[in-house]
């Protein structure tokens, strides 16, 4: 039996969770799923408990989620090659074939997971409903990387009908350009799009970094906060490398086209959805503009 000291800090857990709850109760929220917590079982069940939590006390979740180490797997297997050129993947005829077919499967599974915690999912691919629409994107030194998309428009109509029948969404990353050929999409460029579009009050990367370090060999200099001019400035001082540079530049452009606030977590971190949203003091990186008017509350 819990102590009464024990009860008490439980019940401050849900005083400190209150304001968080009252401020982003019916605002929509999109999570970006990516990373070990998608390959790990254990930290899967957690993230998918996490999310029932939000929507049961209120939020609208929308999963988009990735897939590139089930890809780069199944490629192997069917005796393709894999080739990155400036961090993407080049996909051609016989890999985005691969690509849609594993997405789907990775979808299917988060679906069913949800469904058996109580929670109502829909799968769906970016080509349903024309959700998102892209056209080619080419390596930034202009080489062609094959069926690689660029979302040029989000069509929320399927989205908003989902939701407001209280179901959460999950998407693939797969679109579809104008003839209708299926293209693969970076999940994060597909959630940065589907973010703004919805005009969401949050934008949720979980993947494998705590967040955004000042020094990524010193744990210390991990930033719990960030306004966009602190961001831009961060990128100017040249702190920000590798996978965190285009990351930042989406989160300052989400930021900047109505999305209310922004993090990067860790997924690897046992419910570290429910610690940042929750407390105040976060277990992530918090981005939001400079004239944020709730900017004295962590979440």
């Amino acid at each position: 039996m819990d102590t009464m000291d024990q009860l008490l800090a439980k019940a401050n857990v849900l005083i400190e969770a209150l304001p968080y709850i009252q401020r982003f109760q019916n605002q929509t929220i999109i999570v970006k799923y990516g990373g070990s917590a998608m390959v790990d079982h254990e930290l899967k069940k957690n993230v998918i408990r996490d999310v029932a939590l939000l929507k049961l006390v209120g939020f609208r979740p929308i999963i988009v989620h990735g897939g590139g180490k089930e890809i780069t797997k199944w490629i192997g297997k069917v005796g393709l090659e894999t080739e990155f050129v400036s961090g993407l993947r080049v996909t051609d005829a016989d890999t985005i074939q691969v690509a849609e077919m594993v997405l789907n499967r990775v979808n299917k599974g988060l679906v069913s997971m949800m469904e058996k915690t109580g929670l109502k999912a829909v799968g769906i691919s970016g080509k349903d409903g024309t959700v998102l629409r892209v056209e080619k994107k080419y390596a930034p030194d202009g080489q062609d990387i094959g069926f690689v998309g660029q979302v040029t428009n989000v069509d929320s109509r399927l989205l908003n009908t989902l939701l407001d029948n209280d179901f959460i969404p999950v998407i693939c990353p797969i679109g579809s350009d104008a003839e209708y050929h299926s293209f693969n999409i970076n999940a994060d460029d597909a959630a940065c799009a589907v973010a703004k579009e919805m005009k969401a009050a949050k934008l949720v990367f979980l993947s494998d970094i705590e967040g955004v370090y000042r020094d990524p060999a010193d744990p210390s200099t991990l930033v719990s906060r960030m306004t966009v001019s602190q961001a831009r400035q961060f990128l100017a001082d040249g702190f920000a490398g590798g996978g965190m540079l285009p990351k930042l530049n989406s989160c300052i452009d989400a930021l900047e086209s109505g999305v209310g606030r922004v993090h990067i977590l860790d997924g690897r971190i046992a419910h570290s959805l429910l610690l940042e949203f929750f407390t105040d003091k976060g277990v992530g990186t918090l981005i939001f503009r400079d004239d944020d008017p709730g900017a004295e509350l962590r979440n």
